[in-house]
């Protein structure tokens, strides 16, 4: 360990993985610590059920009914991948999807007065759909064929529009559209969490549409993939590929101190020695003098026997609840997974509930989403604070990154808290289909989606 690195990496998040992988796959000298004994993190998936149990200081042991421990891998934070994002596209270039299969998510849904309603994912089902009336209906697919045909570099194509002026607001006065067809495009499709996006301008959105529509005709059910096995399944991934260009990982590390000279960091001190370093990066628990408390996120894994109810007994969904139906300032999320991405054992599900903490009794803001779960078997609720860094590390090159805590669980990509880095640039070849299983088997020169067939 008494060594120099170009890069040191604390912590074994997604995030962190991530950049420790292609960093080492661009030729940089990399060290990877955790004081965890385990890859992930906060984005970790547990197993066995048992260390679930006492990870949140439950009382006793799992019931006899819940089955196997080794049968559950239950994630900590969670999150879709949206087919056609950015993530799943860098899974592709860098070939970690040599270690990974991917389940398609059975379906999206919306919450609204009460209940809640499938958001269409084909014509047939658009037609049919109550979630908007018939002249709505209209007006909303005008305003579909606009946002597909919209290119900000083609006059023709604008409408009217100026991509970096026109509010999204005024958009969607320009098509008329109801404030609930508002909350389902701007929540259910763009995947927003607040309205602020309404006064902003429309290119953003317009985008986040698009992604939203590219990655649904990729296998038509929903547009949002979940790796087999949890999602503790990337961290390790990028972990994997790190390793093969040279990175070095050591888990179960205390740090015991970051050394700074002159303002910049030089090092990293573990168990008496010291590793020597360019550049740190890491998650704010290793550095809490560098990071600002700005919130806190609830989330409540919730433990069943069935499906939720109206979702045509789906082995996995995802349920958004915009913030509107619920006189609420953040929408809440629900993600639901099952036996069938082996994350339980045979006939149980998963529903993971979060949203960010609004009021003083955080258990009765999610009360909404709970009610459509019911009845629940075992619930653990967890209250996680929200950080923003202090030091943005251009010149103490310390570089703290904070995941989104994935209150939008089907983002594309994890929300990094700082200043982006361009650190890999990539491309894949689109193709369509309608099996519902993305494998690991890529030819290195095709980087393009192979599908098998899985019963």
């Amino acid at each position: 360990m008494n060594e120099e690195y170009d890069v040191i990496v604390l912590g074994t998040g997604l995030t962190e993985c991530i950049l420790s992988g292609i960093m080492s796959v661009k030729g940089k000298k990399v060290l990877h610590m955790d004081r965890n004994s385990y890859y992930g993190g906060e984005s970790a998936s547990i197993t066995p059920l048992e260390d679930l149990f006492k990870r949140f200081s439950l009382p006793g042991s799992p019931p006899e009914s819940m089955g196997k421990g080794r049968d559950w891998n239950v994630d900590l934070i969670p999150k879709f991948l949206m087919a056609n994002g950015q993530l799943v596209r860098m899974l592709l270039i860098t070939q970690v999807t040599r270690y990974l299969d991917f389940k398609v998510i059975e379906g999206s849904f919306v919450y609204k007065k009460g209940s809640i309603y499938k958001v269409p994912s084909t014509e047939t089902e658009a037609l049919a759909s109550s979630l908007m009336g018939l002249f709505e209906k209209r007006r909303f697919r005008k305003f579909l064929v606009f946002v597909a045909n919209f290119d900000e570099n083609d006059p023709k194509t604008l409408e009217g529009v100026d991509p970096k002026k026109t509010t999204m607001r005024d958009v969607y006065k320009k098509f008329d559209l109801g404030q609930d067809v508002v909350d389902f495009t701007g929540h259910a499709l763009a995947l927003y969490r607040t309205d602020d996006y309404l006064d902003q301008p429309c290119m953003d959105t317009i985008n986040r549409i698009k992604l939203y529509s590219e990655s649904l005709a990729r296998y038509g059910k929903s547009p949002y993939l979940y790796p087999l096995y949890g999602l503790g399944e990337l961290p390790q991934g990028f972990a994997r590929l790190s390793a093969i260009y040279g990175g070095t990982y050591m888990l179960n590390k205390p740090i015991e101190d970051i050394i700074i000279e002159n303002g910049k960091v030089v090092g990293v001190k573990s168990e008496g020695e010291i590793a020597r370093c360019k550049q740190l990066i890491c998650d704010p628990s290793y550095v809490t003098d560098r990071v600002n408390k700005v919130g806190q996120v609830i989330r409540v894994i919730c433990i069943m026997s069935h499906p939720i109810k109206n979702t045509s007994d789906a082995n996995s969904c995802q349920i958004i609840i915009p913030q509107n139906q619920v006189n609420r300032k953040h929408d809440i999320y629900v993600c639901m997974i099952s036996y069938a991405h082996n994350v339980a054992a045979q006939g149980k599900y998963i529903a993971i509930v979060s949203t960010t903490v609004e009021t003083s009794d955080p258990e009765k803001e999610i009360k909404p989403a709970l009610d459509l779960l019911e009845p629940v078997e075992q619930k653990i609720v967890s209250i996680s604070d929200q950080y923003a860094p202090t030091d943005l590390g251009s010149d103490s090159q310390v570089s703290v990154y904070i995941v989104s805590l994935s209150l939008a669980p089907m983002m594309p990509q994890p929300t990094l808290r700082r200043p982006s880095l361009t650190l890999l640039k990539w491309s894949a070849r689109k193709t369509t289909s309608s099996e519902t299983v993305l494998t690991s088997k890529l030819a290195p020169a095709a980087l393009e989606y192979q599908i098998f067939r899985r019963s």
